[in-house]
């Protein structure tokens, strides 16, 4: 199902973490179906980034672009109340593993703590309809029992990332019961006592073009094909729900959608992940990759495995299929196509901003055909 140009014309949507790899595709989507983004984050963390190469910044009006960490209480509630959004999208955190470990404070800090600041912010901001918090696929206790995880499945964390984002759950849950209460929504009723509906987002292994984060298998080939070099890959036997980033950017745009109807069945937690077949290993991701961007690109097996990470994992989506008519519309091999496309216009020095806004509409074209 398609997004409703109508429904986000102008809609006034608040979304941490805009100068990031999900956030920026986000920011220009939503932006391109009519929304005003007022986006709050810290500056890009790598050099290049999407932000700046797709000059994500351009489609924000004047003033809403903001720098700021969502641990600030005062900067972040100071921005959201002033401009008094409808929907707000929490992207912002400490997104990777080995970081995790190398600073478990800064990670606890910003996606436990972070979280609870956001979403106190939203408790303090009266215009808030519908909060999408967004954590990872990696939020389940994982017994490597080979079996998609579904959302009813216990939570838990072997790392500092997975746990804090597991912790990230737990917080959102008890925003839910304490003070965003689906039971205490009426609908079209003044005796409401709250008007917010949250919902959690669990996705899999985004993909996509402009994420030069390190310690990631795309980032690390494509700088790998660029310079020539064989790439070391760490665990090419691990398999994960890899997909393109637009897919679950369209289940959260649809979430969102749904909690602004008012229904509270939908104030839950959701998977996004790939086709099952789509859940591939490490290995196969780098020969298809290295295949597709040619020039002898190649890989190579890294004697340092680092430390510990989960060899299986695999998503069941069937609730957000259900409930938001959400089902993952590109291929792996399509998907990787994508990357590739786009990373190749970057370094031939493509107007990046107009290559992405691209493929975002020709993911909208695709969504409007029967899956």
């Amino acid at each position: 199902m398609t997004h409703s140009p109508s429904l986000w014309q102008n809609k006034r949507v608040f979304l941490t973490g805009h100068t990031g790899f999900k956030g920026g595709w986000l920011a220009l989507w939503l932006s391109h179906l009519g929304a005003e983004v007022r986006g709050y984050a810290l500056d890009p963390n790598t050099e290049p980034n999407l932000f700046t190469e797709a000059r994500v910044g351009q489609v924000l009006a004047a003033g809403n672009d903001i720098r700021g960490d969502i641990r600030d209480a005062g900067t972040l509630h100071a921005a959201m109340q002033s401009f008094a959004p409808e929907v707000v999208f929490h992207l912002a955190a400490q997104p990777l593993v080995r970081l995790s470990y190398a600073d478990p404070i800064l990670t606890y800090e910003t996606n436990v703590i972070g979280t609870a600041r956001v979403l106190e912010a939203v408790r303090k901001t009266p215009s808030v309809r519908a909060v999408v918090s967004v954590t990872t696929d990696k939020v389940y206790e994982n017994n490597e029992c080979n079996v998609p995880f579904k959302e009813s499945d216990p939570l838990g964390g072997y790392d500092p990332y997975s746990s804090s984002k597991a912790c990230a759950e737990i917080v959102s849950a008890a925003y839910r019961q304490s003070f965003f209460n689906p039971a205490a929504l009426i609908a079209q009723n003044d005796l409401a006592t709250h008007n917010v509906l949250l919902a959690t987002a669990r996705a899999g292994n985004v993909i996509g073009g402009g994420d030069w984060s390190t310690d990631r298998l795309l980032p690390d080939l494509i700088h790998g094909f660029l310079s020539g070099e064989p790439v070391p890959i760490r665990r090419p036997h691990s398999i994960r729900p890899w997909q393109h980033v637009l897919e679950p950017l369209h289940g959260y745009i649809r979430l969102a959608e749904q909690l602004l109807t008012r229904d509270p069945r939908f104030a839950t937690a959701y998977n996004f992940g790939p086709k099952d077949e789509d859940a591939q290993t490490v290995g196969y991701i780098a020969d298809r990759m290295a295949r597709f961007w040619g020039n002898g690109a190649s890989w190579i097996q890294d004697g340092d495995p680092g430390p510990h990470e989960a060899h299986y994992l695999k998503l069941d989506a069937s609730r957000a299929h259900a409930d938001l008519d959400w089902t993952p519309r590109l291929r792996l091999d399509h998907a990787l196509n994508l990357v590739v496309e786009w990373y190749r216009a970057w370094n031939a020095e493509t107007d990046m901003h107009d290559l992405t806004l691209a493929q975002i509409s020709a993911y909208q074209s695709l969504l409007k055909q029967n899956p």
